[in-house]
């Protein structure tokens, strides 16, 4: 295992009170001789000023060059945002947890102290998750030109959801060039493992564990009862025609949105990137689920910690 020498530090410029989280991580980064390059934006939202010798403010388009790892301070959203980013460049990324459950986010911020200065250490388990690829090609004879192409990634889920118009939307679903079904229902969610405790889950999708290498196909309340959800190989090619449903879109993630009309058709495959996460050592998936869930709990407990 190898020692982190140089991390950048990456946060949510509006998550209230990280003001005083940073200025701590700052301080421990400092205490081990770690240089630390800051995101512009995060350091201007939360007025960050007596920087020391080793550390750096810098554009966010830089936060990337010559790092061993980057921390993520606030919630799974922030993570998975900079985890589209950090694939591209190959970095790896430590979570500091500021949001509410933080599936992705393992260290707390009350533990700055103790966690972090092991995991800069080398003393931490690298895991890599995958990521999805999306292709949206428009209908040629709706737009009046060629055919039409967006690109996007995804660390969760794609979804295809319903518009404000209320009315389910129409799809027609086909796996490697087999059809699969044709789907009525509010929308069709698309994830990786990582994304099986997020959208997918409340949508009584199953919990996949990130190491089985799958990709979900999960309804939302399907006119169907019987259209359930499936679990394909990653391996596989999932394509989507929208059939009919006024108002639709295509969300990566819940950060990237796309309109969607009659005749469009979306691919979805693994990519070739992967977010690679470290964990402190003892990183146990299924404790943080009982964790993060409330596994175990009697309903009395349950509701004197909430």
């Amino acid at each position: 295992m190898s020692k982190i020498h140089r991390v950048a530090i990456v946060g949510r410029p509006d998550t209230p009170e990280l003001h005083a989280p940073l200025q701590r991580l700052l301080s421990v980064l400092s205490a081990h001789g770690v240089l630390a390059r800051i995101d512009g934006s995060l350091a201007s939202a939360t007025n960050l000023q007596a920087l020391t010798a080793l550390q750096t403010i810098v554009p966010s388009a830089q936060i990337f060059d010559a790092v061993d790892a980057v921390i993520a301070m606030g919630g799974d959203g922030t993570l998975i945002s900079l985890a589209r980013r950090a694939a591209e460049h190959n970095v790896p990324i430590i979570g500091i947890n500021q949001g509410r459950l933080g599936f992705l986010t393992d260290v707390a911020a009350k533990e700055i102290e103790t966690a972090l200065p092991k995991l800069l250490a080398g003393e931490f388990s690298e895991e890599q998750r995958p990521l999805l690829d999306v292709s949206l090609t428009r209908d040629s004879a709706k737009t009046r030109a060629r055919d039409v192409q967006e690109h996007a990634t995804a660390v969760n889920d794609v979804v295809l959801s319903r518009g404000s118009a209320g009315s389910m939307i129409e799809m027609l679903v086909s796996i490697d060039g087999k059809p699969a079904y044709r789907l009525r229902a509010d929308g069709l969610i698309l994830s990786t493992p990582t994304g099986s405790t997020a959208y997918s889950l409340s949508a009584n999708g199953p919990i996949v564990h990130p190491a089985v290498p799958a990709i979900l196909m999960v309804p939302v309340a399907p006119h169907a009862l019987t259209n359930r959800p499936v679990v394909c190989p990653d391996t596989s090619e999932i394509h989507v025609e929208m059939l009919r449903g006024k108002d639709a879109g295509l969300h990566c993630d819940g950060q990237s949105h796309y309109m969607l009309d009659e005749g469009d058709a979306i691919r979805v495959t693994k990519s070739k990137l992967s977010a690679r996460l470290l964990h402190p050592l003892g990183y146990d998936y299924y404790a943080m689920l009982r964790q993060k869930l409330a596994w175990n709990e009697t309903a009395d407990k349950f509701h004197a910690d909430a």
